[in-house]
């Protein structure tokens, strides 16, 4: 186990080192509504640029389904106004982080911090059951995973 977390480690830090990614959020001002673009990052910057940041506390991408929900949690406990989480754009291959996601909000998690239901490799949570159910009572999930089309995310925002 703690060889296969260096192995990723590892690969994280390499990846970053290739693949530089400008941007991992963007602010907005606005306090109860949150979306996440998960591997979407063109997706991402589109947003940040629109008049959706008015609205939005946050724009994010999420691309694993351990750190990155760990990450997610953390930032929507310390915004107790945050209320709604938007999840569109493309899922990280192999990682399936927004379907983590989802079954997260719908089974929790298990004593060993595993998240019940989730498709991906190393969906493992390290906060404490605590904070995860604060994160499962105080925000709604939205899933439009798949969906990179602004017009119709911001459609699902108005309703």
């Amino acid at each position: 186990m703690l060889i296969m977390k260096r192995l990723e480690e590892g690969a994280g830090k390499i990846c970053k080192a290739l693949v530089p990614i400008k941007h991992e959020y963007y602010l907005g001002s606005g306090k109860a509504v949150a979306i996440c673009t998960l591997s979407s990052i063109d997706l991402l910057e589109m947003i940040s640029r629109s008049c959706l940041m008015n609205n939005l506390l946050i724009a994010g991408r999420l691309l694993s389904e351990n750190k990155g929900i760990d990450a997610m949690i953390a930032f929507t406990i310390k915004h107790p106004e945050l209320k709604r989480i938007l999840i569109c754009g493309k899922e990280v291959k192999g990682h399936r982080a927004g379907q983590a996601l989802l079954a997260l909000a719908s089974n929790g998690m298990d004593l060993s911090g595993r998240i019940i239901g989730a498709a991906s490799p190393n969906p493992i949570v390290t906060l404490c059951a605590q904070e995860v159910d604060t994160f499962r009572r105080q925000v709604q999930i939205i899933d439009l995973i798949g969906t990179v089309d602004i017009g119709r995310i911001a459609q699902v925002l108005v309703a």
